[in-house]
């Protein structure tokens, strides 16, 4: 969508449309219905919104443990001295981060990877948080790794990828019980589902 393609809409608003409308889900439509909402609010929320997005771009790091997004490094998790210290759970997104801990099945530590293996989208393994993850995993401390990428043909892909590669013959890797749908998302299953497939989990 151009500027030009929001006919009688003043520059500034076609603007707020056009950014809307780069934002994944949301249609052309769905742009104009938001940057319509977004006028009518009273001004203090309209500039709690704009502060709150420059404050997120500003202020957002890369947990330099876990690879999560955080305001400090380490994060919250990773600072807290009552997580399992032993056990690790790679995940593919930091919103897969909030789906595990709603379920507050596990109590472990967590590792993100920010994507995954992808040859037919250009994504290959340095691409992705490996790095981290294997330097992370040759600590003694660490006893048992959870994969938990998605049930999908690049989730189980990368879930290969790291078996074959982390370096280690005493480290106990699991995945997550496949009571999860194939070709399903950690971020939308449900916190039972999502909790009875950690109880489930099974060697790998």
């Amino acid at each position: 969508m151009t500027q030009e393609n929001i006919s009688g809409a003043s520059p500034s608003l076609a603007r707020l449309v056009q950014e809307l409308n780069r934002l994944p889900g949301i249609g052309p439509k769905s742009a104009q219905r938001l940057a319509y909402y977004i006028i009518r609010l009273p001004d203090d929320e309209a500039y709690a919104l704009a502060d709150a997005v420059t404050s997120v771009k500003q202020n957002i790091v890369f947990c330099e443990e876990c690879q999560n997004l955080t305001d400090a490094s380490p994060c919250q998790i990773c600072s807290d001295p009552r997580r399992d210290q032993t056990i690790i759970c790679v995940v593919e997104d930091p919103l897969d981060v909030l789906a595990m801990e709603r379920t507050r099945s596990f109590r472990g530590l967590y590792h993100v990877l920010h994507g995954v293996i992808s040859p037919i989208n250009g994504i290959g393994p340095d691409q992705l948080k490996l790095k981290e993850l294997f330097f992370r995993l040759a600590r003694p401390e660490l006893v048992e790794m959870v994969v938990a990428t998605n049930p999908t043909l690049e989730g189980e892909a990368t879930a290969m990828y790291i078996r074959r590669h982390q370096g280690r013959d005493d480290l106990k890797i699991t995945h997550l019980a496949r009571g999860l749908p194939v070709g399903g998302s950690l971020e939308y299953t449900d916190e039972t589902t999502l909790s009875r497939a950690f109880q489930g989990r099974q060697e790998i």
